[in-house]
């Protein structure tokens, strides 16, 4: 069986539809183009293809050519592994950050140490208690003596130079915590004795039985 020759149209035809599908090389295609210029019969036929077959292209989404040209240098001329510029400080800046937050949380964690402000007691020391600031707040402790007799209390004041007595509490069995700041130096802290419930006038009514100073030293 022999094959039939193709007609001069069918030759064109066959021309364009490979055109359009890339078929021809370089001379081959410079060739078709120069034609396509120049016969306007032939430009039709290769339009005609171009149309038939741009349904084809659509169906496939162009996808980017990938970068092989650092795997192929890789191969080529391995290199040892360079840590990142910059890593030594940005792990120093790290570093230096994790511990200020530790610094912060030891510092919020820990409890201010107590700093003694004053101590009152009588002459034979019978009678004593220790006011101690804690940051923001005072204690104060009875370390020696008793608690006023029956009917009456011990009451705690604090005052400041040229200024009227502020009570600061009772002075009972348990220790009293103030929610005060240690006072500056020079103030005075007094115990005076007064009628159970503490002064009904809001100042000092009883004895004054003790007295001392602050030293500010906090």
């Amino acid at each position: 069986m022999t094959d039939t020759p193709l007609s001069g149209r069918e030759e064109d035809d066959a021309l364009a539809a490979e055109y359009v599908l890339g078929v021809p090389d370089l001379s081959e295609r410079l060739a078709v183009e120069a034609r396509i210029k120049a016969d306007p019969a032939f430009a039709a036929l290769v339009e005609g293809w171009v149309q038939r077959l741009s349904p084809l292209n659509e169906e496939f989404a162009e996808a980017p050519a990938p970068d092989l040209l650092p795997k192929i240098e890789a191969r080529l001329f391995p290199a040892a592994p360079r840590r990142a510029r910059g890593g030594f400080w940005r792990w120093l800046a790290g570093m230096a950050v994790a511990a200020s937050l530790v610094v912060a949380a030891i510092a919020t964690l820990t409890p201010p140490q107590p700093v003694l402000v004053a101590t009152l007691a009588t002459a034979d020391a019978r009678l004593s208690y220790e006011v101690r600031s804690f940051g923001d707040s005072l204690r104060v402790t009875r370390v020696a003596g008793v608690p006023a007799v029956e009917g009456q209390v011990h009451e705690l004041w604090l005052i400041a130079p040229g200024a009227a007595p502020v009570s600061l509490g009772l002075l009972e069995d348990r220790p009293l915590t103030v929610r005060y700041p240690a006072p500056p130096a020079g103030w005075t802290l007094a115990v005076s004795v007064e009628p159970a419930g503490g002064s009904p006038t809001g100042a000092p009514t009883g004895p004054v039985i003790l007295s001392a100073v602050t030293t500010g030293d906090v």
